[in-house]
């Protein structure tokens, strides 16, 4: 990693405001069924989803990306408090014996006029690049979830 790199080099914050109930959002974050229907980037097709959603517990879904390879996503959950936060590890498994460094996200959700205000924190990553590297991946990610979200509120 340079040594020359500020914290802010490290982290990427987005911001949604989602037509939806603080609990129905979380729900979305926590529920294997709902998650499958929209935790994936636009680029790539989900092929399984499992989630222990306990402090402790593990997550891992399975993509599949343009060309036909699949990748890994994976971690641990750190804290869960309904509805409000979730905080987890992060990692990438590419298929090719290459991985990411372990990351960590921490999901806020807070409640403000007409819905849920949703902030994703995803830290430590090694540099810019790698972190400008999730930015579309998670922001095609939040326009799913938000159209998620919308549907039957």
């Amino acid at each position: 990693m340079d040594s020359l790199l500020k914290p802010t080099d490290r982290e990427l914050i987005l911001t949604r405001d989602l037509k939806a109930p603080r609990e129905k959002v979380f729900a979305a974050w926590t529920d294997p069924a709902l998650a499958a229907q929209w935790w994936c980037p636009s680029h790539c097709t989900l092929v399984s989803c499992e989630m222990d959603v306990r402090a402790g517990g593990k997550w891992h879904r399975s993509m599949r990306v343009a060309g036909g390879s699949v990748i890994t996503k994976y971690g641990v959950y750190r804290e869960v408090e309904p509805p409000a936060r979730l905080v987890f590890t992060y990692g990438t498994d590419y298929g090719n014996g290459t991985r990411d460094i372990e990351t960590v996200v921490s999901i806020t959700l807070t409640e403000v006029l007409g819905g849920t205000r949703l902030t994703l924190w995803h830290t430590e990553f090694e540099g810019v690049a790698v972190r400008d590297e999730h930015v579309s991946g998670w922001t095609t990610t939040m326009d799913k979830l938000e159209a998620f979200c919308g549907e039957g509120t």
